[in-house]
Parts: C-alpha cells; sequence; structure tokens
C-alpha cells in the first residue's frame, strides 16, 4: 500500500478533500523527503510570504502545523497565527508541539478550505502549504476564493504546493511512495487559479527540492 494512503485519516463528514490521519507518520516522512533541509525550507517560505512583525496570519490545511509555527516566529509576539485543518488527530498534535521562544500565540481550529468558518478580511496574511492538492481539481478555486475573502484588502497570499520531479525514476519512486495526486500534481495551473480567484500575482519560484511556490496580494489597498 502506497505510503500516503497510510497516513490518510478519516473522511470529514464536511469536504470530500483527503485528510491526514497519522501525523507522526507524515512528519517522519516530511523529514525524510527533504533530508536535513526542511526547517531552512520553510524558514524561507516564511520570509517570501512578506508576512511582518504583529501581523494576523491565516494558515489554511495547516496539518501538523510545521508552517504554522515557522510563520509564528516570523511575526513575533504581537502576532497572531490561527491554523484551520479537518482532521483532529493532526491538530491534536499540532497543539502540543512547542514553539519558539519569541513567536506569537498559535491557535487551531476544525475547518475545512472551500468554506472558512472565519470572518471577511480578518488577516494580514494567508498561507497554504501541500493542502491544494488533497482536494478535487472542482474544489480547488473555491478554496482559493475563501482565502481572498478573509485576507483584508492588500493583504498577502503564499500558497506552497508539491512539484512533481522531473526525472522518469523519481516520478515512479514519488507515485509509489505517496499518491496519484503529489505524482501528478499541476503546478503549473496555480499562478491561473489563483488570478482567477481575485489575486494579483507578484511572483512564483522552487523551493527545492519538491516545493513550488506563488506569492499573490489582494487588490484593493
Amino acid at each position: 500500500m502506497p505510503l500516503g494512503r497510510l497516513m490518510q485519516g478519516k473522511p470529514h463528514a464536511a469536504t470530500p478533500g483527503v485528510t491526514i490521519g497519522a501525523p507522526r507518520t507524515y512528519e517522519l516522512f516530511g523529514d525524510v523527503c527533504f533530508v536535513g533541509r526542511r526547517n531552512r525550507a520553510f524558514t524561507r517560505l516564511a520570509a517570501l510570504s512578506g508576512a511582518r512583525e504583529g501581523d494576523r496570519v491565516l494558515d489554511v490545511g495547516c496539518g501538523t502545523g510545521y508552517l504554522t509555527r515557522h510563520m509564528a516566529a516570523r511575526v513575533g509576539p504581537a502576532g497572531t497565527v490561527t491554523g484551520v485543518d479537518p482532521s483532529p488527530p493532526v491538530l491534536a498534535y499540532a497543539r502540543r508541539r512547542k514553539q519558539r521562544p519569541g513567536s506569537a500565540p498559535c491557535t487551531y481550529q476544525e475547518g475545512i478550505a472551500e468554506s472558512l468558518d472565519l470572518p471577511d478580511a480578518s488577516f494580514d496574511t494567508v498561507v497554504t502549504s501541500l493542502m491544494l492538492h488533497h482536494l478535487p481539481e472542482e474544489l480547488r478555486p473555491a478554496a482559493l476564493r475563501e482565502m481572498l475573502r478573509v485576507v483584508r484588502p492588500g493583504g498577502r497570499l503564499l500558497v506552497v504546493e508539491f512539484q512533481p520531479p522531473k526525472s522518469r525514476l523519481a516520478r515512479h519512486l514519488v507515485h509509489g511512495g505517496t499518491a496519484h495526486a503529489m505524482a501528478h500534481n499541476r503546478v503549473d495551473l496555480l499562478d491561473g487559479m489563483i488570478t482567477d480567484a481575485g489575486f494579483e500575482v507578484g511572483g512564483h519560484g522552487e523551493e527545492r527540492p519538491w516545493l513550488y511556490y506563488v506569492q499573490a496580494t489582494r487588490p484593493g489597498e
């Protein structure tokens, strides 16, 4: 059985998206995949988000809270960081994790990306990492529109997704070890989807070895 199947959680009644049910396995898999570069990669991604000290940050599909905690360190004690995920096991795991000294407080709540139970324009920065491929393709635009709704005019968005490797052998290993959605993830469509949701894309790039990111802002400020 592919490792991705082993990490899947129970279906959530409110979404057809895939959830994570084995947070420790997921964390181990993440550490192994990044071959010692995971902390450095996510520190850089937190910086690429454009979040500033004191910002209100939302992490959509926060999972085990790995990026959430990096964002908390980024915005400092004057900021706030909220993580939303549909999986109770990963939220429980995230709440138990220690934060770096001087970080913003992190709060976690159960919820789904395509229907966020949060007020309009209530965040300065919204981030999401390795989440969109867990949703059926037809729901991804709705999730991005929800991110637009909850970020303030002039606020920032960072979307990070898994970028399938280019070599045939590496693609075969990813497909066998994780899931079809990751092995065939169309990151080339992200910029267009984010623009269609109403954001202005400001940049994109790669964070090696596996990640593609898009930076965007909500117009209006």
